[in-house]
């Protein structure tokens, strides 16, 4: 299926190359700035029933427009962005249906196993989704933090999909390397995580097609969802046609509920 998004940097919904979100002055690549609100697109999403979508705060300055989204959709979009024990309660109060989070549940490169139990005494693991975004590195797929600078040495694998899952409601896996590049997915992540995961996982990551939709169904076994950013022509691509994945999941639903 599916899965739509909204990225927010700096207030505005914007389309950007993943790997070039932090570095050198200068190296952040953007793709697409829009001129509508979160709130627009949130509507839009709403409007159409498409669910399981996201909302990620690239940064601060994020959380107003964070806000009116989950305002106009409550209990229709993820939120993800700085959370954490702490505050991911005051999000999912605020509409979201689940809080995403990352960076917060590693210390030193490692899975912090009380953080993450911490959390989950918080807000539970039916409304906890872990972002387990990776770049590669040799032969494998390491989760990376801090907006994708850091790589941990946690490895994306069967076990620690499997491990993971008692912990959470769901996962959602960026494939750093060809986020924002519309250059096609990366299979053979797509093929790992729908042999893996026994949860409902979205992937993200350089679909530039409605085929790469197709694909991402096929590989992950039915198993693993697809959110599309920058070829989406509401971010101001022209490799797919946002009716055309609306089309695609009411499709989908009326096979599966023959």
């Amino acid at each position: 299926m599916f899965r739509p998004c909204i990225d927010l940097h700096e207030g505005k919904v914007k389309q950007i190359v993943g790997g070039t979100l932090e570095g050198a002055p200068g190296r952040l690549r953007t793709n697409f700035v829009s001129d509508r609100s979160a709130a627009w697109f949130a509507e839009l999403y709403r409007r159409d029933g498409l669910t399981g979508g996201h909302i990620i705060m690239l940064g601060p300055g994020n959380e107003t427009e964070a806000r009116a989204a989950l305002a106009v959709y409550p209990g229709g979009l993820q939120i993800g962005g700085g959370l954490n024990a702490s505050n991911a309660r005051a999000w999912l109060d605020a509409g979201a249906s689940h809080v995403i989070v990352t960076s917060w549940v590693f210390r030193d490169g490692r899975l912090d196993s009380a953080r993450l139990n911490e959390l989950v005494k918080a807000v539970g693991k039916t409304r906890l989704v872990l972002d387990l975004s990776c770049r590669r590195r040799g032969d494998n797929y390491f989760v990376v933090t801090d907006r994708w600078q850091k790589f941990t040495e946690l490895a994306i694998s069967v076990e620690t999909l499997e491990s993971l899952a008692h912990s959470c409601a769901g996962f959602l896996v960026h494939a750093v390397d060809v986020e924002g590049l519309c250059r096609g997915i990366d299979r053979e992540l797509v093929e790992k995580l729908g042999r893996g995961s026994p949860i409902p996982t979205t992937y993200a990551g350089g679909a530039n097609s409605i085929a790469d939709l197709e694909e991402v169904t096929r590989l992950g076994r039915g198993r693993i969802d697809l959110t599309i950013g920058s070829a989406l022509d509401i971010f101001g691509g022209n490799g797919v046609k946002y009716a055309e994945v609306v089309a695609f999941n009411r499709r989908r639903a009326k096979v599966a509920s023959v």
